[in-house]
């Protein structure tokens, strides 16, 4: 144990925590510079890409994205207890799930795609109300998962506004 806080050093860590740590940084790209936004750009985006070029259902979409959000806030909530941190920049798992409840029942088009990447990062950044509110009220995991759901969820208006009023300018 460090000296100064009670999470597992490195060295003291059980494989379960390893694991848990692999998981929730998305391999190596927690612990990349700008890591939530080089994880949605490396791993958001082709997936979600890749759902809608194999016309993966929404109710499956949907399912993955709750599986995927329950999961994350469990993540955060275990893996910022191991690190000894609040919201870890290195646990990057939320970042995922902004971007794909971002994307629900979106055309992925390479326009939607790259507006909904820029906008749901902007957004998430900037913290617009009340993901700021969640993220400082809410506990553990559930506010750091909380806030890219905000995130996510005035992306996902914004996106289908711009599908429904101007379609030829995001590739429909």
């Amino acid at each position: 144990m460090d000296e100064n806080n009670t999470s597992p050093t490195r060295t003291n860590r059980t494989g379960l925590q390893r694991f848990i740590l692999l998981v929730g940084s998305v391999g190596p790209l927690g612990h990349c510079p700008a890591s939530g936004t080089v994880t949605v750009a490396v791993v958001g985006v082709p997936l979600v890409w890749l759902a809608g070029h194999y016309g993966v259902p929404l109710w499956a979409y949907l399912a993955v994205t709750a599986a995927l959000t329950l999961g994350g806030v469990w993540i955060h909530q275990v893996g910022d207890r191991i690190l000894g941190e609040k919201d870890s920049s290195k646990l990057v798992i939320d970042e995922l799930v902004g971007y794909a409840v971002a994307m629900i029942a979106v055309m992925p088009t390479p326009q939607l795609l790259l507006v909904g990447f820029f906008l749901e990062r902007g957004i998430d950044i900037v913290k617009v109300w009340p993901a700021n509110q969640i993220e400082k009220r809410w506990p553990g995991g559930w506010g750091v998962v909380g806030d890219d759901v905000v995130a996510g969820v005035y992306t996902l208006i914004i996106l289908h506004i711009l599908a429904t009023w101007v379609p030829q300018y995001v590739g429909l």
